[in-house]
């Protein structure tokens, strides 16, 4: 179970992190005294659970629960606060309970003990994306199948663009170049976006895929990829990079060329 804790006050969110560590026996724990970098880490990671202060500079606690339950319906969301009322709120939210100051073990516990959806304990499906040589994507081990040919181009888009928001203008300008009727795309893509939503859903991954308005991202740490690991590890990647990335698509020359170098510097240290 992963569990997300959210309050402007450090020292209330280590003494909760405290009161469920007995909770926590295969998953993690993070911590956050502000909303948008919580919003931020929960987009990387599968979050169950939120404890949520309902005070919090930049963005209140209802909003950046709105933002959690859109990135998974399913989460438990326990809001922490010092009124009452605020319950009210709370549930027309959907949230799983409330916790009031002060915060005492037994109440923490009892909301962990009567969470209003159980943590899902089935293994995740397995996703890998290919991208040296073709580009293919796969979940435990088997191809997805795409509709149309340009809704998998837009998700290798997204991985070649490594976890960065990337615009519908962006997406468009790669997609087709200069191709000309901007608002006959724009129709078109959003209809791609659509059926890329509805393939992964169909494969159980679609939270792979962080959407913002007007714009989409991979969530690099929900997926295992040749180029991120190969990034990262460069020698010691289990994956060996051969000169060959995304052959299928012109617009990925530019990443190329980038890994082009990176490993010939790679072949000057020895």
């Amino acid at each position: 179970m992963n569990i997300l804790i959210v309050e402007k006050d450090m020292k209330n969110v280590g003494k909760i992190r405290e009161m469920i560590a007995s909770d926590v026996k295969d998953g993690e724990v993070l911590c956050f005294d502000n909303s948008p970098a919580a919003l931020s880490a929960a987009r990387n990671t599968d979050i169950d659970t939120a404890f949520i202060g309902m005070t919090m500079p930049e963005m209140d606690g209802l909003c950046l629960g709105r933002y959690l339950k859109d990135l998974n319906p399913r989460i438990n969301l326990i809001y922490l606060t010092e009124d009452k009322s605020d319950a009210f709120d709370a549930m027309a939210l959907r949230a799983s309970g409330c916790v009031l100051q002060p915060y005492t073990k037994a109440s923490v516990k009892r909301e962990m003990d009567e969470l209003r959806y159980a943590p899902d304990k089935k293994s995740k499906n397995h996703v890998f994306a290919q991208t040296f040589g073709n580009f293919d994507i796969f979940v435990d081990g088997e191809p997805i199948l795409f509709k149309y040919s340009k809704t998998k181009e837009i998700l290798a888009l997204l991985i070649n663009n490594r976890g960065a928001q990337t615009t519908n203008g962006e997406i468009i300008a790669s997609l087709w170049e200069d191709d000309g009727d901007p608002e006959r795309k724009a129709s078109y893509l959003s209809n791609l976006r659509q059926d890329l939503q509805n393939t992964l859903t169909k494969y159980g991954v679609a939270d792979i895929i962080v959407k913002q308005r007007g714009s989409m991202a991979i969530a690099t740490k929900r997926i295992d990829c040749d180029l991120f690991d190969w990034l990262i590890n460069k020698k010691k990647s289990r994956y060996i990079y051969m000169g060959d990335y995304m052959n299928q698509y012109s617009w990925a020359e530019y990443v190329h060329a980038e890994l082009d170098e990176i490993s010939y510097a790679l072949d000057e240290e020895e």
